[in-house]
């Protein structure tokens, strides 16, 4: 796809969990979670999964740039599976810099370079031949050129950051992985429990918390978001860390968020069945009366962020 503007957002993997090459799940891709923004000859990636692959290829074939920032969500594999094989890590010349929750630079090192050893991979980081910087962010915060980045906490298994990305004066929130209902699953299971007092507690920590998470992404011109499943896969899952397409559109709603994309799809939807999810949520933005934009993250789209 020809690009026609130096400042941009494309999407380079979409799915969740595994990637899925099916003829019928390519109008919305099969890669695995790899987001890449590009701003004043700077590119900031968003998670190392198998779509990290074609941008390592495409990033081969140009001359201008030899320098790009990784940051990585969490380190289950459909979201670092695709560094083995990013061609830039490679390449003399060319500076990696990488980034990750973990509490410190050594800690991100020992998690991306342990997928890397016998008996999982032939090949060990040790082989690549890029100038690669493990970076710290005091306070959760990474400054890279033109972007500003803020690291915060969602609910997914293990440690899990969303990232709220500040550049030409535009926000993106990018929260590939997140069970936007979890404290409400851990009420409702526990209810019968729980003492009124401790109840209360949860409920207000439940508000509270909610509060906070729209306050993160609140007026955000691009807020690219979890949303995996259908209402009935949600019921079955439950605390796997990912949420209902449905809460997801609601959520942003709330936060008067400018552009959704629904990112992070099951594997197991294919193009029909996304379309399908698609239809639902522009009828329930309308129905609320909303001007918020609702797309699905698509392989290969680019969204200028000048014109935002």
């Amino acid at each position: 796809m020809e690009i026609d503007t130096q400042n941009y957002i494309r999407f380079w993997g979409v799915r969740g969990s595994y990637p899925a090459p099916f003829s019928s799940h390519m109008g919305v891709g099969g890669n695995t979670s790899c987001v890449e923004l590009r701003a004043d000859n700077h590119i900031l990636i968003c998670d190392g999964g198998s779509g990290i692959i074609p941008l390592g290829n495409s990033l081969m074939a140009q001359q201008e740039i030899k320098e790009v920032t990784i940051v990585v969500t969490h380190y289950h594999w459909d979201h670092i599976s695709g560094l083995p094989f990013f061609v830039p890590a490679f390449v003399p010349g060319w500076k990696v810099n990488i980034y990750g929750p973990g509490g410190s630079k050594t800690a991100t090192e020992e998690r991306i370079s342990g997928q890397m050893v016998d008996p999982y991979f032939p090949v060990e980081v040790e082989t690549w031949m890029a100038d690669i910087h493990y970076l710290d962010a005091p306070n959760g915060q990474l400054e890279y050129g033109p972007f500003k980045i803020t690291t915060f906490n969602v609910h997914h298994p293990g440690s899990t950051y969303g990232y709220h990305i500040q550049v030409h004066d535009k926000t993106i929130i990018y929260v590939s992985d997140n069970e936007l209902l979890f404290l409400d699953k851990t009420i409702e299971e526990r209810k019968d429990e729980l003492e009124p007092e401790e109840l209360q507690l949860m409920i207000a920590m439940q508000e509270e918390e909610r509060v906070n998470a729209i306050e993160n992404i609140k007026n955000a011109h691009i807020f690219i978001h979890d949303a995996q499943y259908t209402p009935e896969d949600y019921a079955k899952k439950r605390g796997w860390g990912h949420s209902c397409y449905i809460d997801t559109a609601n959520f942003a709603m709330d936060a008067n968020v400018k552009q959704l994309h629904l990112f992070h799809v099951d594997p197991n939807y294919n193009d029909t069945k996304i379309e399908t999810l698609h239809r639902d949520i522009l009828k329930l933005v309308d129905e609320r009366q909303s001007q918020m934009e609702c797309h699905i993250a698509r392989e290969g789209v680019i969204i200028d962020i000048d014109k935002l």
